[in-house]
Formats: structure tokens, sequence, C-alpha cells
């Protein structure tokens, strides 16, 4: 492959490198490809992920791109919470002056560049929106654009080539194994995750109990993941379920520890999920999935290829309780008020189209 935009000369003398990337799993997962980037074009350089605590509970022994994780402290704009986060004193107390080349993945840069700054690293790279503070090399912070695409161009600025696009987080045959034989599974198993971090991004629980009863009456077995927000979503689609078909789910929503999350996703033949940080993560462990988006978030999240992962649209443009432009989103974007799915006209029966297409042909 080659550099993405405009590019920039690797630079000399990196040894220490450090990425910031916080937020929520998905954002982890968009990353993934930069990081991978960063690992070849300077082989001999120590990488450094700043992040919350997702990213070493899911990337720790699953890929080479990371060396080191550190916990972002609670910052505006960087990160909203976290009891257990270090201060802000004591995080620049030890990073500060530690790196040669600090990356900035994380935003358009109004609050996370100047934090970057912070670290004193020699080179900095990454975005800015008009009212941002520039790093040493950057790049324009435009909404749509996909979220990988959009690290993988901050990472070109240091002379970092694409290696991959899709996110990878290695699971081995074993552990897939342990997994159905946990579950007791021993013919098709189908995860789904009923659940994302915008209410307007969540398809209702009946539309997912359809694919789920029928998945049931196909002889597959199911499994229900997600953290303890998606709790009451499972338990709608469990509820909605005949009885006998209820008692063969296998529902871990909000009870399987997030480092055993991409082992799940794995031993699965099929994933089937909304634009979730769950559905990005199955992509990278290689599950083939179905997801239901928003057109809009397609282009910032939608998955590349479609030989293993089908994507269902909702073409909604207005809020469907007052009527306002939705299609603005990002930064500067009005929001209203009003939380209804904006992807509920999408049917169970496309899903399942596309469900037994993939557990046909993958």
């Amino acid at each position: 492959m080659q550099l993405i935009g405009n590019g920039g000369e690797r630079f000399d003398g990196v040894r220490e490198i450090a990425v910031l990337r916080g937020g929520g799993l998905g954002d982890l997962m968009f990353a993934v490809p930069a990081l991978e980037a960063l690992a070849a074009a300077y082989p001999e350089a120590r990488i450094t992920l700043l992040g919350s605590p997702a990213a070493p509970a899911v990337l720790r022994g699953r890929t080479d791109a990371v060396h080191a994780f550190e916990e972002l402290p609670v910052a505006p704009g960087v990160r909203e919470s976290g009891a257990d986060a270090p201060t802000v004193d004591d995080f620049f107390d030890r990073l500060a002056g530690r790196f040669d080349l600090a990356v900035q993945v994380h935003g358009g840069g109004r609050n996370s560049n100047p934090f970057l700054l912070r670290l004193g690293a020699r080179h900095t790279v990454g975005t800015a929106t008009e009212d941002a503070e520039v790093l040493e090399r950057w790049v324009r912070y435009v909404y749509y654009q996909h979220e990988a695409l959009r690290a993988l161009e901050v990472v070109s600025l240091a002379g970092a080539v694409p290696v991959t696009l899709d996110p990878r987080v290695h699971v081995d045959a074993d552990e897939r194994a342990a997994v159905r034989e946990r579950l007791g599974v021993t013919g098709r198993l189908v995860a789904v995750h009923p659940g994302a971090t915008d209410p307007r991004r969540r398809w209702s629980p009946d539309r997912f109990a359809a694919v789920v009863r029928a998945r049931l009456e196909a002889g597959d077995d199911v499994v229900l993941v997600g953290d303890a927000s998606d709790v009451p979503a499972s338990t709608a689609i469990r509820a909605a379920l005949p009885t006998g078909l209820a008692a063969r789910v296998h529902d871990v929503t909000g009870s399987l520890p997030l480092d055993e999350l991409p082992a799940m996703l794995a031993a699965a033949d099929v994933m089937v999920g909304d634009d979730s940080g769950p559905r990005h993560l199955a992509v990278a462990v290689g599950t083939p999935t179905v997801g239901v988006f928003w057109f809009g978030n397609v282009v910032n999240a939608g998955p590349f290829d479609r030989g293993r992962h089908r994507v269902h649209l909702s073409f909604v443009t207005r809020c469907p309780v007052c009527g306002i432009d939705v299609t603005q989103v990002g930064w500067t974007a009005e929001r209203c008020e009003h939380d209804p799915s904006y992807v509920d006209e999408v049917t169970p029966e496309a899903v399942l189209a596309d469900v037994e297409d993939l557990l046909a042909t993958n």
C-alpha cells in the first residue's frame, strides 16, 4: 500500500512512540490498523497506547503492535470519568519527556492536542479542527471520514504505510474450542449484541428477538453479549421468546469479562449487532457480521468488505419526534433531546437473509 493523503517522511531516531486513543471499544478497534502501520514503519520502536482500561483488556497478548499501555486520566475531551484513573499530574510526571513521537488519533484535537503536547515529544502528528491547536504535522479533521482511514491518514504523516484496513485481534483455535465446549455448542453459533452507546443506533429488542427465534428454530445456538447497559435489551429479547426457546439462549450479557469477549465472538459463526464496539471487535477476530446501521454511521464505521460483513441501512434524515435534520453530525452539530431508534425501519427478514447467506458461504 501507499501513504494515505499527503503523507510525510519517517522521523529519524524514533525509539519511543505514544498513541493517544481513548473512548470505547469501537474507537479502540478503529485505531488498531494505524498501530500496526506504526509498528511496521518503526520496527525498533516501543509503542505505548494511551487509552481506557478496555485497551489492555482486549489487546494485551492479542497484537504485536502495542508494547505497553497507560491509562488516561480524567481530563476534558480526553476521558470523562474513571474512579480509579490516575491524576493528570501523576500521568504527566511519569510520562512527560519519554517519547520521541506522539500520535493523536483521538477526535478533532480541541482538547486532545494540548493534552498530547504536554508529553513533550520531539515530534507530534494528529488531526485538527478549525479551533484546535495544531501539531507538528497535522491533517484537517472532517467528521465524515471512516475512522480507521482517518487514523491511517494521521500515521501516514509520520511515514507509516498501511498494512491492513481491518483491525486484527488474535484469538487462537484452542480458545475458540474452549468457548464452544463451555457453552455446549456442537453446531452453529450465532452471537448477538443488542446495544450501542447512542440509543438512536439501537435496533429494538423485538427485532433482535425475531432473529434469535428464527436461528434457534433452525437448530443454531445463540449467545447474547454486551455489558451491563445491555442487560435490559437482552432480558427483553429472552422475554419475547417462547419458554422452550428462551431456555436455550446463552445469555452472558453483563457477566462476561471484557478480556473474554474476543474469544466469545471468535467462537461464533456469525455475529449480529448494531453499530457498536462488539460488532467492530467481531470484525477484528475474523467473525462474519451482519450489522444494522444508520446510513451516516456507515461512512465513519462500516465494514469494508461484503464477502464477510453485511450492512443494513436505515435512511432516516430527520428526527422522528421533532423533525430536526440529523444528517449534520459531529462536534458542531445541533443535537435534539430525543432518542428514538433511527434504525428500526430495517426488517428482521432482511437481516435473517444475510445471516443465512453468511452461514452458507463462510
